[in-house]
């Protein structure tokens, strides 16, 4: 970058006393205020700033052990009340519910070693002091080969011990991937592969994936960070310094979270999320705020004192300032609307990205000048190459003048090849569908993915997720009549009969066997007694001990994210439903795939008021920024066109399988359900940020020069280098995260990426000035206004915007 594209890229002429208007607002006064603050006590600042950033980085390395891997549960819903009522008083079940898989590479089912070795396994594990386990039920309890057969795989070489724990399900996402790393180490090099498969080991792994996977994040990010920033900079200085605020917003973030996650349910995803998002936010406000502030000392003069400091951070706060506290309240105000969708695991995002936003806002206006007002003019150190004298005014156009101009000679056919070029992109997102996380989240070769998938391919796909029908009743079973036991019977066959359904895993065909008239009553507690032991320990797996709740296991023939396996639940809900009618029975429907369809509920049934919110809020911003009706509309129909560019590329790369060859993606054949609404908000939040910058600078001209078109070549010649600029920062993040994340991250990366990659080109370089050329004088409409640029007289060069009146710009 030049430095007269950098000059120009800043705004009005540096130094410029500003207008009566200007310096009689708040806002300057407040900035004229920071600036005299921040030099006064900016050593104590520092200091302050520097003991707390250390004790902000202790505690956000405190997070990842508090958060959790819930948050998926809808509040009231069926699926989390028979989740709930399962964790008391079955065998096998408890507050933490495991699945003990054992692999024996060496000895199959039928050799006395298998036996045995399995055993040691499981004995190891169920007398492990940190699991806390409080029953135990499977191949290890049972005696008789009949009753193995259920956990025994086709390979006769792996068997299941489901196995129940009283740790909460915090500590038991804590202390899992220990124990399971204990357990690899110890039994692979036996020809062993002792596996611990539930939710709780499946989010301690995302967990520890994800700590790991930031770490590398952060180390790939930070580096191309600094690269890109000492290119736009031209300075040693200022690239750290930008990349200090950055740091600062996200240790700040992770250190509050740390906090309110000990007192609060936090999503996992929460810390990725802030992470790439400060990073992001933090270093590209820095970056317009700088940029500024070295406009305005170059406009000082050669050597500026103390005072001429002090005025080029005032003047900085009340241009850039105002533009990135303006732009942080859109971002915080658009994030904000997902608050609406009633599912912890996108309110902990929702909070991660306000907080971070709203810590990058104070960086940048507050923090910041401090190091600016501590450095002055050796913001300029470590300056990369010899500055050549500015170019004067009768240079030739910019490339981006001379772009624009070619764009709005023929606007139609522009605005017709990108819509065209977007719309095949966003086919494929007509077929997009969601679901929650499921084990494929986790790569291969984690020893959770490696039991889930020993697990689906021996005992069948849909073993590893089965439907749970949890049956309540007012008495005790062994109590109820001979009808109300014979309507549960017929509606345990009604739903092994279901289309869909493989099996039903339950306690009603054995119990059948012994008493078919009244096969409840050998669950009373006299009568159990005399059942077999075999027969004990499966009824007390499915049967709680007071004989009020039954579990009843459909099993489906696919994964649980499947339509097939959709179909099934909802098949189930119906006969449940029936069925409950009357004679005080209570069934609810749990299991991963009832709650998956929960949570996809509430967050299509909240997407409409999220998404009108937001769009309401965003249009009211720029209606009050560019006092227009019609730029708004124009802005937020281009962000939808983008956002389905970017939900179709989403689609083809994780859903269609694109991105798992070249990429090296994982494909579930859906996305995460928060993906789609969690990216509606962050694009339209970070396009409306480049909206801002770029439509205020054309319309600065425009009120001063009545020039509609020549005021669009010029507006993007001044923004598009910094818009650029920060555009590759936002991809670099983004992309980065996308390669080091779990699945969710991914997605999120690749979309964001995506989103920020087409705004940045396509949006601003072609669809706003064809858009603009052809709405000419209508772009600046209001009712009961004057048109903003009639009488101007003065008309600047493609290369000189006018500097008549201050406008919001991000410079």
């Amino acid at each position: 970058m030049t430095e007269q594209t950098t000059r120009v890229a800043a705004g009005p002429p540096a130094g410029r006393d500003p207008g009566p208007r200007e310096a009689l607002s708040a806002a300057s006064r407040a900035a004229d205020a920071t600036a005299r603050f921040t030099r006064r006590r900016r050593r104590p600042l520092l200091a302050a700033w520097l003991l707390l950033l250390v004790v902000a980085g202790f505690g956000a390395t405190r997070l990842a052990d508090a958060l959790s891997g819930g948050g998926w549960f809808v509040a009231g819903s069926d699926s989390a009340a028979a989740a709930q009522r399962v964790t008391q008083g079955f065998l096998g079940r408890g507050a933490t519910s495991l699945t003990l898989v054992v692999e024996d590479t060496r000895h199959h089912q039928g050799e006395s070693a298998f036996d045995s070795r399995v055993r040691d396994a499981v004995n190891r594990v169920s007398r492990d002091p940190g699991l806390k386990i409080s029953g135990t039920h499977g191949y290890t309890t049972l005696s008789t080969e009949q009753a193995r057969a259920a956990f025994l795989g086709e390979d006769r070489r792996t068997a299941l011990v489901r196995m129940g724990s009283a740790l909460d399900d915090g500590t038991a996402r804590r202390v899992l991937p220990a124990i399971q790393a204990q357990l690899s180490d110890a039994y692979e090099p036996q020809g062993l592969r002792v596996s611990l498969v539930s939710q709780a080991a499946l989010w301690g792994e995302v967990n520890h994936l994800s700590e790991r996977g930031l770490l590398r994040a952060e180390l790939i990010t930070l580096p191309i960070i600094a690269l890109v920033l000492l290119l736009l900079f031209r300075s040693v200085a200022a690239a750290l310094v930008s990349l200090l605020v950055g740091v600062t917003s996200v240790a700040f973030t992770l250190g509050l979270l740390a906090v309110l996650a000990r007192h609060t349910e936090l999503s996992v995803f929460v810390q990725n999320a802030a992470t790439m998002l400060g990073l992001g936010v933090g270093v590209d406000y820095s970056l317009f705020v700088i940029m500024r502030f070295k406009d305005e000392l170059r406009a000082a003069g050669p050597r500026p004192d103390a005072d001429a400091v002090e005025h080029a951070v005032a003047r900085t706060l009340r241009t850039s300032g105002e533009t990135v506290v303006a732009s942080g309240i859109t971002i915080v105000a658009a994030m904000s609307t997902l608050f609406l969708v009633d599912l912890n695991v996108i309110w902990s995002m929702a909070l991660g990205a306000v907080v971070v936003v709203a810590f990058s806002i104070l960086a940048s206006v507050l923090l910041l000048p401090v190091l600016l007002h501590l450095l002055g003019p050796r913001i300029e150190w470590g300056a990369l190459g010899r500055r050549g004298p500015a170019r004067t005014t009768a240079a030739r156009p910019s490339r981006w003048a001379t772009v624009s101009h070619a764009v709005m000679r023929r606007p139609l056919l522009f605005l017709a090849v990108s819509l065209t070029a977007l719309g095949v992109l966003a086919v494929p997102s007509l077929k997009l569908e969601t679901f929650t996380p499921d084990a494929r989240v986790v790569p291969t070769g984690a020893a959770v993915r490696e039991g889930y998938d020993t697990a689906k391919d021996q005992f069948g796909v849909g073993s590893a997720a089965p439907i749970q029908v949890v049956v309540e009743s007012d008495v005790p079973l062994w109590e109820r009549d001979a009808p109300a036991a014979a309507r549960l019977v017929a509606f345990h066959d009604a739903l092994a009969r279901l289309p869909g359904a493989q099996r039903v895993d339950s306690v009603v065909a054995p119990l059948r066997q012994v008493s078919p008239e009244r096969p409840f009553a050998a669950l009373a507690p006299a009568a159990a007694t005399a059942l077999p032991a075999d027969l004990r320990s499966s009824v007390r797996h499915f049967a709680t001990g007071d004989g009020r709740a039954l579990v009843l296991e459909v099993v489906g023939e696919d994964t649980a994210s499947s339509e097939s396996v959709r179909g099934l639940l909802e098949s189930v809900r119906t006969t449940a439903d029936a069925f409950a009618a009357g004679d005080g029975w209570r069934v609810h429907t749990g299991g991963e795939t009832a709650e998956g369809v929960d949570a996809n509920e509430v967050i299509s049934d909240s997407l409409l008021p999220v998404v009108a919110t937001m769009l309401a809020v965003i249009y009211l911003l720029l209606l009050i920024t560019f006092r227009s009706v019609f730029l708004p509309l124009s802005a937020i129909l281009m962000n939808l066109v983008s956002m389905a560019a970017t939900y179709g590329v989403l689609v083809l790369v994780f859903q269609e399988g694109w991105g798992s060859g070249v990429l090296g993606f994982d494909t579930s054949g859906y996305l995460t359900n928060f993906v789609p609404v969690l990216l509606v908000t962050l694009l339209f939040s970070l396009s409306t940020d480049y909206e801002v910058f770029l439509l205020s600078r054309i319309r600065e001209d425009y009120v001063a020069t009545g020039d509609g078109t020549g005021s669009v070549a010029r507006g993007m010649a001044a923004t598009a280098p910094l818009i650029s600029g920060a555009a590759v920062l936002m991809v670099a993040v983004f992309t980065a995260f996308a390669f080091t994340g779990i699945l969710p991250i991914q997605q999120i990366g690749i979309g964001m990426a995506v989103a920020i990659a087409v705004d940045a080109t396509v949006i601003r370089l072609l669809l706003v000035p064809a858009s603009m050329r052809l709405m000419n004088r209508w772009n600046w409409w209001m009712p009961g206004r004057k048109d903003v640029g009639r009488g101007a007289s003065r008309r600047p060069t493609a290369d000189q915007p006018a500097t008549d009146q201050p406008a919001m710009s991000k410079e």
